[in-house]
């Protein structure tokens, strides 16, 4: 993912209800991801009580209940978060592939925006560099929740008055 993240819109997030999915797995760089996208949400004007965070077991679990969020018609927009780090199978690769393609599907067929928000690395370094380091990609998802929430409820409101 480049660090190249373009102009930015403004508009009032201040109405828009978040839902967020994080796993439990990989527990003190999810976090770094959760508190980057809290903080960033928060600064965009959304209220505590308009965001609901949810914890499960590991990253394959995350687009159930992502589902799950965008199915209850309660949330502009979800977030799943996670972190896979490559070990000696590759058993990320899978994890990253099968939680995107159904994150997408999820998105795509609830018509709520899902931002796969699952960090995969290679190393342990490149995991932190992501999460608790430089790079800070919780941001990143949490702005991409932002304006996919507006963007929807932008074109959704120009299409109901045609």
């Amino acid at each position: 993912m480049s660090l190249d993240r373009g102009s930015k819109p403004k508009f009032d997030a201040s109405g828009y209800r978040f839902g967020i999915v994080a796993a439990r797995f990989n527990e003190e760089l999810v976090n770094a991801l959760l508190d980057d996208v809290l903080a960033t949400i928060f600064c965009a004007g959304v209220s505590a009580e308009n965001i609901k965070v949810v914890r499960v077991p590991g990253s394959g679990e995350l687009p159930h209940m992502a589902n799950l969020m965008a199915s209850s018609g309660d949330f502009d927009a979800v977030i799943a978060l996670g972190v896979v780090i490559a070990g000696e199978t590759p058993h990320h690769m899978i994890i990253g592939n099968s939680t995107a393609v159904a994150l997408q599907s999820v998105s795509l067929s609830s018509q709520v925006p899902i931002v796969n928000g699952i960090v995969v690395a290679e190393t342990q370094k490149q995991a932190e560099d992501r999460t608790i380091g430089s790079i800070k990609r919780g941001v990143e998802f949490a702005e991409v929740a932002l304006e996919m929430a507006w963007l929807t409820d932008s074109f959704l409101a120009e299409y109901d008055e045609d």
